[in-house]
């Protein structure tokens, strides 16, 4: 099947006053454009290896991972043939064995796959380093100041000044939760994505600075604000963080976990693209600085679908399999978001019109048990659907028996999905950098809710490795039944369909999440 396709990885940022409007570009059926970087040349789907872009064959230099056996690092062999291969090692992550090396050699992985040692290698994007910008799509839209004003004014006795317009609260029951627990501040978030303005005054008081990073080059840089955006960049990273650990301090918002501690991991370049060097030092870093929960609202660029039967897709997949795994053997739960095409990920063929998003993309047919959406995909990761404000799959939100976990609330057009008084808009409100607040949507907008339930899950059960999280989530999700015929715009046609039972199904797996059995049991 097909369906949408914007720009944007995880979210559908709507500005206040248009949600209905734009919601309708990703509607089932519906399209939108996918904007590529320009100066890149034609890939043919599934041999990018074999033909890297022109910029690569006149000598600009691209991003490549060697995976390697784990543990020992990269042999004198294997160092000595990606410097004959024209390859720079920028970082080794010995404990996974992936290599992050630079190369303007547009044969660079082809050599290298031949070494001895090397179990994959392959490039990581198509772009010449750095990538090149691109528009920003439906960039949120802050809170004015009147309606700040109006939802102070039906804020209710205990609520934080926005608390009025965060439906997605009582959706989970975190606002019950709140009256037994905030979550731990000994528990970490870590929120893997476009960099987390630490300055805003409802993030501020639970920030994790230690366990904070830029990670985009794929090698740690810890100095100071690093890991916040700049005025250029997608403020996703920051409305995630605030979804998850905004402080109930009588500023603003809350977070559905506001008493855990939330970290910024930044790996999105400017133009908001998420490598495979780049995620994987994210989940490294969190494996060893405190992490107990990761946030991923992304695909890792810039293949959609990463088939294990292209050598170069194979690697990515690899790489980031390899990060992802040792994390969770370190104590983290990883979380990510299913995506927002209305793909059914266990179908036997998806259509992927978007891939490579930084070249030129054409229509491929792949099958999703094959072809991977990765971190979303991956063995172990906890993949998230949306439900809207009537706590049905939004319009957007991807699904699957078997792939999809939970659901959480991420949003939906308030033609279709309308909130109860006082809340205005279907969509999520979120932290926005500069000390703002804003509406967004998407599976992006869900993941961040399943990730604070985890986060008030280990509040509560503090020894609790990662299989015994996943299991109380799941357990303790309020079992959702298919919704049969979905039929979300109401013009006679399925939209798609549910499979499974009320207590599993494609829609919502296991249910939909609960904050208040999170502290209670």
């Amino acid at each position: 099947m097909t369906g949408p396709h914007p720009r944007c990885r995880r979210t559908l940022a709507i500005p206040l006053g248009m949600a209905v409007a734009t919601a309708m570009a990703f509607l089932p059926g519906a399209t939108a454009s996918a904007t590529g970087l320009s100066g890149t040349a034609a890939v043919s789907p599934g041999a990018v290896g074999d033909a890297l872009t022109s910029a690569a064959a006149d000598g600009t230099a691209l991003s490549y991972v060697v995976n390697v056996r784990a543990g020992h690092g990269p042999s004198a062999q294997v160092k000595k043939a990606i410097g004959k291969a024209g390859g720079t090692i920028v970082t080794s992550y010995d404990q996974i064995g992936v290599i992050v090396v630079h190369s303007s050699n547009p044969d660079f992985a082809r050599t290298i796959r031949k070494v001895r040692g090397v179990e994959s290698a392959g490039n990581t994007r198509n772009a010449p380093l750095p990538a090149q910008s691109t528009t920003d799509e439906g960039t949120p839209k802050a809170l004015s100041s009147a309606q700040m004003a109006a939802a102070r004014t039906a804020a209710a006795a205990g609520q934080d000044p926005l608390e009025s317009l965060q439906w997605d609260l009582p959706a989970i029951k975190a606002d019950k939760a709140h009256e037994k627990s905030l979550g731990s501040s000994r528990v970490t978030v870590a929120v893997i994505d476009t960099g987390v303005d630490d300055t805003h005054p409802d993030l501020a008081p639970n920030f994790d600075r230690a366990a904070s990073v830029n990670c985009v080059t794929g090698k740690p840089d810890t100095a100071d604000g690093a890991w916040r955006p700049s005025a250029e960049e997608s403020p996703h990273g920051t409305h995630v963080a605030g979804e998850i650990a905004a402080a109930k301090n009588g500023v603003g918002m809350t977070g559905v976990a506001p008493g855990v501690k939330v970290a910024g991991i930044k790996v999105a370049t400017t133009a908001g693209y998420f490598y495979t060097e780049a995620v994987v030092c994210g989940f490294v870093w969190a494996a060893t600085h405190g992490v107990d929960v990761t946030n991923n609202s992304y695909y890792t660029d810039p293949w959609y679908f990463n088939c294990t039967d292209d050598p170069d897709q194979k690697a990515l997949v690899d790489a980031v399999t390899r990060a992802s795994r040792y994390a969770e053997k370190r104590g983290v739960v990883n979380v990510a978001a299913a995506g927002n095409e209305n793909y059914d990920l266990a179908a036997d063929e998806i259509t992927d019109p978007v891939s490579p998003n930084d070249g030129t993309p054409s229509d491929r047919v792949v099958d999703p048990s094959e072809c991977f959406d990765i971190p979303t995909q991956l063995p172990g990761v906890v993949t998230v659907a949306a439900t809207g404000a009537k706590g049905i799959k939004s319009s957007f939100s991807n699904h699957g028996l078997g792939v999809i976990d939970v659901a959480a609330p991420g949003g939906d057009s308030t033609a279709y999905q309308t909130p109860a008084p006082p809340a205005t808009s279907g969509l999520i409100l979120g932290t926005l950098p500069g000390g703002k607040w804003g509406y967004m949507a998407g599976t992006s907008m869900a993941s961040p809710h399943v990730a604070a339930v985890a986060a008030l899950i280990k509040s509560t059960h503090p020894y609790a490795p990662p299989a015994l999280v996943k299991a109380l989530l799941y357990a303790e999700a309020d079992a959702t039944p298919c919704t049969d015929p979905y039929d979300i715009n109401g013009d006679g046609k399925v939209d798609a369909v549910c499979e499974g039972s009320k207590n599993r199904n494609g829609f919502y797996g296991w249910g939909t999440v609960d904050a208040l059995d999170a502290v209670t049991k």
